[in-house]
């Protein structure tokens, strides 16, 4: 197995594989990427990078999810 690096996720220290992708990070998470944004060191990137860009030690991820729904309509 791969040596283990200090990332940061949402704020909080994890650690991860030294040749772990975004990819893989999202996987162990268990995050569906089809409706999450995942920004890298302040950097939006775009989901078919997820499996080639690789995580070095004390990079910065932050996962944000999206939820559906609509505007209640307002009745009088």
């Amino acid at each position: 197995m791969a040596e283990a690096i200090q990332i940061q996720v949402n704020g909080e220290q994890r650690s991860c594989r030294a040749d772990a992708t975004v990819g893989d990070l999202l996987r162990e998470l268990a995050v569906k990427t089809e409706r999450v944004a995942v920004e890298l060191n302040l950097e939006i990137l775009d989901r078919k990078d997820f499996d080639h860009r690789s995580l070095k030690p004390g990079d910065r991820v932050e996962i944000l999810s999206f939820i559906g729904g609509g505007a209640e309509e307002l009745r009088h």
